[in-house]
């Protein structure tokens, strides 16, 4: 099997191992975290105060996954060439240590934090040599990369909300009388 292979299916294997951390840890989470967002960032107000629900996270989740394993598609097709894969492997690495940089920015520890630096981060350097022992010239697609990478998570997350989220207002506790 070629390293290129090897390396596209690594990205959609690792995220899976990463996304479980995310999957398990983000609902309790995503409330604190929410609500200590900077205000200019457009935050629905429900899912500032209330975080968002398990079933967005996890259509998020899904959603994601065809995202990611297209790219891995990519990769495998392209040999490691395709600009989608290298484009998608380089916002992986990025989102990484985004992880990590949240978790420092907000002093505490925020979903993925835990694997970035054991599974996602390792992945992304091995991959990035792996695919120069090939002889895979490794394009700079950095800037899109940044811009693309927090966009299609974002967008993930709140086509998940959007789809999840109670058309009802939600109803009081019965009173205890």
């Amino acid at each position: 099997m070629r390293r290129s292979t090897l390396v596209s299916l690594g990205l959609v294997g690792t995220w899976a191992i990463h996304d479980v951390e995310e999957l398990l840890t983000m609902p309790q989470r995503s409330q604190g975290v929410a609500s200590r967002m900077p205000t200019w960032l457009p935050i629905p107000e429900q899912v500032r105060r209330d975080g968002l629900s398990r079933e967005a996270i996890t259509t998020g989740v899904a959603l994601m996954a065809g995202f990611m394993t297209a790219a891995s598609v990519d990769g495998v097709r392209s040999g490691g060439r395709g600009w989608f894969f290298q484009t998608v492997l380089a916002g992986y690495g990025l989102h990484g240590l985004g992880h990590l940089g949240s978790s420092a920015a907000l002093r505490t520890y925020t979903s993925g934090a835990a694997t970035s630096p054991v599974v996602v981060l390792p992945y992304w350097l091995w991959a990035r040599r792996q695919l120069r022992r090939e002889g895979v010239l490794l394009r700079r697609v950095a800037g899109p990369a940044i811009t693309l990478t927090p966009a299609v998570i974002l967008a993930a997350l709140a086509v998940g909300h959007a789809l999840t989220r109670r058309s009802s207002p939600r109803m009081p506790p019965p009173s205890a009388g």
